[in-house]
């Protein structure tokens, strides 16, 4: 390339200068920095995003009150059924509408039944399916075992739970303590419900499967089993006043045990827990003396599964085995008999 510049001499000289070389690789445009920076709202973005934010909590917080208002009315409806509108709102403590609209969802479902005469409601046919998957998981033995080995850990003995099962009981949890203790029986094992720990489960079993047991010629187990009608049914009586059972060798020969009921959310009985050792283990005094573990234990079992806490009490002297320590959640616990034999009761 060729270019004309001015002369020093004032005329025009030509010079020629060589053209540029082409860069072997073109220059690549700087590239933008957009992840050094943290994003950046400006005041109105944040009035904007500040209602969005504390929506969510709310929500949350809204949903969550509506799950334990639809828990407390079935709570209620387990406990009081058929029962009406007015009576519901007032026990759950939530607003007619919100009550209504909880309801009329659990109709949707079948959880609930509402009859228009007299406007009352109950429970609706659903929860029979849940009862029986419950059963089948076996959700009782389930929520039992983590209190039925507290006690065995924390007392030494083995420690069982039994239902009733139509006029039979039936063994649903074990928890064995040691495994060089004997076990006075296992899971599926079925037993009467007249003689031994049972006779608690029969105590508060309706009174219809009282009058069939009692009619019933009455099996002997051992010299110690009641196989008297009378005695039995007046014994029962005394079982629902006093909350617990201390019996020996009535099933099993040279077996002992102290039992507490255990209740549900609707305040029935649904179980017995048992503490069980060789009546050479527990010996006077030593069953009073475990009496309140077990009682506590049974308490904390049916709070689990959201029965009544149960009253506090101060435990009267045992004539037999000396007073019992401290106060616990039971029925009640009347002064023991005077007769030192009379302990098994």
């Amino acid at each position: 390339m060729t270019r004309v510049v001015a002369g020093s001499k004032g005329g025009n000289s030509t010079a020629k200068r060589p053209a540029a070389k082409p860069s072997a690789k073109p220059r690549a445009a700087p590239a933008a920095k957009t992840a050094s920076k943290p994003l950046r709202h400006t005041a109105t973005d944040k009035r904007k995003i500040a209602p969005l934010a504390a929506e969510a909590p709310r929500a949350r917080d809204a949903g969550m009150a509506a799950v334990e208002q639809t828990l407390d009315l079935l709570d209620i409806l387990a406990r009081i059924s058929p029962v009406a509108t007015a009576t519901l709102e007032r026990e759950a403590g939530c607003p007619r509408a919100t009550a209504l609209r909880l309801l009329a969802a659990l109709q949707s479902r079948g959880f609930v039944i509402h009859a228009e005469a007299g406007d009352m409601w109950q429970l609706g046919p659903r929860w029979d399916v849940l009862q029986r998957a419950a059963h089948s998981q076996g959700a009782l033995a389930a929520a039992s075992m983590p209190f039925l080995s507290a006690l065995a850990k924390a007392t030494g003995e083995n420690v069982y739970l039994r239902a009733r099962d139509g006029l039979e009981a039936e063994t649903i949890a074990v928890y064995q303590a040691d495994p060089v203790l004997r076990v006075y029986t296992e899971v599926g094992k079925r037993g009467p419900l007249h003689a031994g720990p049972a006779r608690l489960l029969l105590a508060h079993a309706p009174e219809s499967v009282q009058t069939q047991v009692l009619s019933q010629r009455l099996p002997r187990f051992t010299p110690a089993t009641r196989t008297d009608p009378t005695w039995i049914a007046a014994d029962l009586q005394r079982l629902r006043v006093r909350g617990y059972l201390i019996t020996a060798d009535e099933v099993n020969a040279g077996a002992a045990s102290v039992s507490a009921p255990v209740r549900d959310a609707s305040g029935q009985v649904i179980a017995v827990l048992i503490l069980s050792a060789p009546s050479m283990r527990l010996r006077p005094p030593r069953p009073r003396q475990l009496l309140p573990q077990v009682l506590d234990a049974a308490a904390q079992l049916s709070r689990a599964l959201g029965g009544p806490a149960g009253q506090t009490i101060t435990v009267v002297p045992a004539a037999n085995g000396g007073p019992l320590p401290g106060a616990h959640t039971a029925a009640s616990i009347p002064t023991s008999p005077a007769s030192p034999a009379a302990w098994v009761r």
